[in-house]
């Protein structure tokens, strides 16, 4: 088990060289969208086709019809004639365009538990010498437990990368802030050490709800017009933002 976000070359690297399943999971908030798109930004658009479906609550055909729209395929009326047309799609982008297709479904613990198992047989090309895609599951914590399930052996087997996102650390904050205000324009520190540690100790890490009380804090800080976030402004935030 692969933890912490820093890890996340050794997820595609292992994982795309193979062309098996992976397995991204985390709590709400945790940045699993994040990951997918920067894995998918990541490849390079001549050898790697990325497919992403962000989300599918319907049935095994639904989940057909998703995908096959991202590949471009007409839409079919059936199980089957979809079946048959993806593997087929997949069969010419690595045989034909030598391209490997990537499929990303996001939000995957509202999957059925029949489409998932459908997602597992799509990847099986036992016949051939080589897997042709590679599947990357994301979503919260209780696919994992689902997995886990008997039900869900056979593909469980199959999953090679697990992948699982906690919290920044207290050690990871500092730079994770420094990182968002540069993606902002701005090449100062302006979070006070005991404003960092309030950050921390209100969000236990998780990036999305950094984001939102940070910039509540450099809101806070702005409107009294001071130079740097105190921890007071992270306090005056969470109590603004507070359900």
């Amino acid at each position: 088990m692969l933890d912490g976000h820093a890890r996340l070359p050794e997820l595609h690297k292992h994982l795309l060289a193979l062309r098996a399943i992976g397995l991204v999971t985390g709590e709400a908030g945790s940045g699993k969208t994040t990951v997918c798109r920067k894995v998918a930004a990541a490849l390079h658009p001549g050898l790697y086709r990325v497919f992403y479906v962000p989300l599918s609550t319907g049935n095994v055909l639904d989940m057909y019809k998703s995908v096959g729209w991202e590949l471009g395929l007409p839409i079919e009326r059936n199980r089957a004639a979809a079946f048959r047309a993806i593997r087929s799609e997949i069969s010419r982008l690595t045989l034909e365009a030598r391209q490997r297709p990537v499929l990303i479904v996001d939000e995957a613990h509202h999957l059925r538990n029949e489409v998932l198992e459908d997602l597992r047989l799509l990847t099986n090309y036992q016949m051939d010498s080589e897997n042709r895609l590679c599947l990357l599951l994301v979503g919260l914590t209780e696919l994992r437990r689902r997995l886990a399930m008997a039900v869900h052996e056979s593909l469980a087997q199959r999953i090679v990368v697990r992948y699982h996102l906690a919290g920044l650390t207290r050690e990871e904050l500092p730079e994770y802030l420094i990182h968002r205000l540069r993606l902002a324009g701005c090449e100062l520190p302006l979070f006070e050490p005991p404003a960092v540690e309030a950050l921390f100790q209100a969000t236990q890490g998780m990036p999305r709800k950094i984001n939102r009380l940070a910039h509540y804090a450099l809101t806070s800080a702005a409107l009294g017009q001071a130079r740097t976030v105190s921890a007071e402004q992270v306090q005056t935030a969470r109590e603004e933002i507070a359900p």
